[in-house]
């Protein structure tokens, strides 16, 4: 035990294991019921999908962590200590190490405006290591496991006595009752553990029962049947749930192993990217994956982020950049200086908040699971009915009504119920996920496909978050072009967003930008330069005015731009006190935007446009997008507005995560644009890492191709047990029908649900 943990009197240590072989939501609950009866323990929690177990153990507590552990190994897991979160080093997370937290928009300065299955995927050595980043124990190939094997032993038993039978049927029945013995001994002595640690309405006690019952009756080839066909059962589960969890433990693999650190004396050294921490310098070359969250501190190059957003085309990263573990270097060589440690990088938070969202429960779910409870104990009820009510009341006989109640028993089995919705909830996920829609659980992804209305922010949302340059009008004999040139040359030396997007306009056409001298500013007013001999100045219409400088066509084409919801600059000859040209400026929306919204409003939704911009800007950008709008909105306005969308249906709030999380936490679902940074991560119920407005379409389809599976896979379990129930009690199917019923539905669901790992979006 390390030091941190050594228990004394009155202190508590916080614990972790890896554990293998969690297929489903409900193997964490058995897990946490068992664990919640041993003295000592407190805030137990179990993440199927993490695959990790996380409680504190009191100081004083009679338990130790080696009975912890052979507790869950007992129950049918494995094990493994894993690092406590309080022994994770620290990342760093409080900002004072690097950029702050904004979408990304490319450039970096711009921040202005009762499932009860048997539970193992074989044995794992205690000195296994996690995968990194994760907390995970690296699951065998399903013919390594345990469950694996017991199918291959079964196959090979039944092989031998179907071929027995065919020369010596006397003899058969003993190898089939090998069979039976073999198969039901790991499933009994689990049910045993279960029912001591608090389910004793387990699968494997329902079907050792039916097994072992039939083998006493002389049923023993059909008794094999259903120890085999359970197992078959037990194993596409397995593999199911190895596969649902692959694209995200895939992500885990896309940090590269090492690093090239540079030391202080200017020389490079390999170390394990693990090893990194807050702060040092690293080398990443052309074709390197970068190692860790940074910051660019020199040089220049292209990177593939598609581990991170999904986007395939490489963006540009220049000094002052902001970089994610992960991404591809395409050419050039960078140095980048750490700003999170493994443990903190975006793809370890993508993946732990995939694992917390895969484990927590949707409403269904929820509903399912407590509906599994009473339904459980009420049919091995039933079935106890079945068996001794007509022999003892009619005169039947007790082997024929024994024999149906035991399938029965089988048949009404809850495997496929309680597995139709975290199937799917855990499958809608990380497909997700790989497409870069981060959804925070299964609570908001079922929220998502019952929405009726979807509001807006304006700025950064809708829109591409800074101005560009939308309208040149030249006068003076000047040009366009030369209106653009001379307007950048003065503005070549300010930071202010809109002299940024003059000079972007001019890089774009390609124009070569004047040498300007004697730099100089009118505070809050306008820019001056000496650009070809000239004194020229950049700034409002009003101070235009103020000089006499515009005609009356310039001031009416001035009003018409601001009329559209533009900004407009006026290009100043002071010399002469003549206006050049008019240069009208406006955060444009999204290339995608106008197109999304149309799909959204096809598909049923509301879309609504909250924004605290000026009604003339807001009418513009609503009007060139055919959405509903309200403008000069403060925050808490936005958030009673909100509120008041809610007594007409679901309502979802996107925006970028800061001005708007008033907003974002009043709705039913909130949804934040981001390039993969904290905002995006941490702030809503979903965030779209690609920053692309058709993603929130991609979103809706999602949620209710999800939300069409579990309904699918609850009718599918549903109606195949209703069926069977009825021919088994009346006699026209038997065993072999009844696990066909149960391990076939729990395969058709589980096959079902692994079909949204094939999600693409809409078409």
């Amino acid at each position: 035990m390390s030091t941190h943990e050594k228990k004394t009197e009155g202190a508590t240590a916080t614990l972790s294991w890896a554990v293998g072989g969690m297929d489903c939501a409900s193997c964490a609950a058995k897990i946490e019921t068992a664990l919640a009866r041993m003295p000592g323990l407190s805030d137990i929690s179990v993440n199927f999908s993490g695959e990790r177990v996380t409680l504190r153990l009191a100081g004083n507590a009679a338990t130790t962590p080696d009975e912890i552990e052979k507790k869950i190994r007992a129950l049918g897991f494995d094990a493994s200590r894993a690092p406590s979160p309080s022994t994770r080093p620290s990342s760093g997370h409080g900002h004072e190490h690097g950029p702050s937290c904004s979408h990304d928009h490319g450039a970096h300065e711009h921040g202005h405006h009762g499932h009860d299955h048997n539970h193992d995927h074989g044995h794992v050595h205690h000195d296994t290591l996690p995968v990194a980043g994760t907390g995970k124990l690296d699951a065998p190939e399903w013919w390594q496991s345990r469950k694996g094997k017991l199918v291959l032993g079964l196959s090979l038993l039944m092989g031998i006595a179907y071929g027995v039978a065919q020369f010596f049927p006397a003899y058969a029945i003993w190898i089939f009752g090998a069979a039976v013995v073999a198969g039901v001994i790991p499933f009994a002595q689990q049910a045993i553990v279960l029912a001591f640690s608090g389910s004793p309405f387990s699968i494997q006690m329902l079907m050792s029962v039916a097994a072992l019952g039939a083998l006493t009756i002389g049923a023993a080839e059909e008794a094999a049947a259903v120890v085999f066909l359970f197992a078959v059962g037990e194993l596409l589960e397995s593999v199911a749930a190895t596969r649902a969890r692959a694209g995200i433990k895939a992500l885990s693999s896309l940090v590269p192993k090492t690093a090239l650190v540079i030391d202080p004396s200017g020389a490079s050294r390999s170390v394990p990217a693990e090893a990194l921490r807050v702060g040092d310098i690293v080398l990443v070359r052309p074709g390197d994956r970068v190692p860790a969250d940074g910051v660019v501190i020199e040089g220049s190059t292209s990177l593939d982020e598609s581990p991170i957003t999904g986007e395939s085309i490489p963006r540009i990263r220049n000094k002052g950049d902001d970089v994610f573990a992960g991404s591809i270097n395409a050419d050039g060589a960078v140095r980048v200086r750490v700003t999170k440690v493994a443990s903190d990088n975006t793809i370890a938070r993508i993946i732990h908040l995939v694992e917390e969202a895969q484990a927590s429960k949707a409403p269904t779910a929820r509903f399912i699971e407590r509906f599994s409870r009473v339904y459980t104990p009420a049919v091995m009820l039933v079935a106890g009915l079945v068996i001794a009510v007509p022999p003892l009341l009619a005169g039947a006989e007790w082997s024929v009504w024994f024999y149906r109640g035991l399938a029965l028993l089988l048949i009404a089995c809850p495997c496929a119920l309680v597995l139709s919705t975290p199937a799917a909830i855990a499958s809608g996920l990380a497909a997700g996920a790989r497409r870069g829609l981060l959804i925070k659980g299964g609570h908001a992804l079922e929220m998502i496909g019952t929405l009726k209305t979807i509001a807006f922010d304006k700025t950064g949302t809708l829109t591409i978050g800074r101005p560009t340059v939308t309208d040149i009008i030249a006068a003076a004999s000047q040009t366009e072009r030369d209106v653009i040139a001379l307007a950048a040359a003065v503005e070549s030396g300010s930071s202010h967003p809109l002299a940024k997007a003059i000079l972007a306009r001019a890089q774009a056409d390609g124009i070569t930008i004047p040498a300007a001298a004697q730099s100089s500013a009118v505070p809050g007013k306008a820019m001056k330069a000496v650009v070809e001999g000239r004194t020229l100045a950049v700034g409002s219409p009003l101070y235009a005015q103020s000089l006499s400088a515009l005609s009356s066509e310039l001031v009416e084409s001035a009003t018409t731009l601001e009329e559209a919801g533009k900004t407009v600059t006026v290009l100043l000859d002071t010399d002469r006190c003549a206006a050049l040209g008019l240069i009208a400026m406006r955060d444009e929306p999204r290339e995608d935007a106008h197109r999304s919204v149309v799909k959204l409003r096809d598909l049923g939704l509301r879309p609504i446009m909250l924004t605290g911009d000026n009604k003339r800007t807001a009418k513009a950008i609503a009007e060139k997008l055919d959405l509903d709008w309200q403008a000069e909105l403060l925050p808490a306005d936005k958030l009673r507005t909100i509120e008041g969308m809610r007594r007409d249906g679901k309502v979802a709030m996107v925006g970028d995560g800061i001005n708007d999380a008033p907003a974002l936490a009043a709705a039913d679902v909130g949804i934040a644009m981001g390039g993969g940074t904290d905002v995006a991560l941490e702030t809503a119920d979903a965030a779209l890492l690609k920053n692309s407005m058709t993603d929130l379409v991609h979103l809706i389809h999602l949620s209710r191709a999800t939300m069409r599976n579990i309904h699918q896979n609850i009718v599918i379990a549903l109606g195949l047990k209703g069926l069977f129930l009825v021919t088994s009690v009346i006699g026209i199917t038997g065993l072999w029908v009844a696990v066909l019923a149960d391990t076939g539905a729990t395969a058709i669901v589980t096959l079902n649900a692994i079909r949204l790992l094939r999600f693409r979006g809409e078409r």
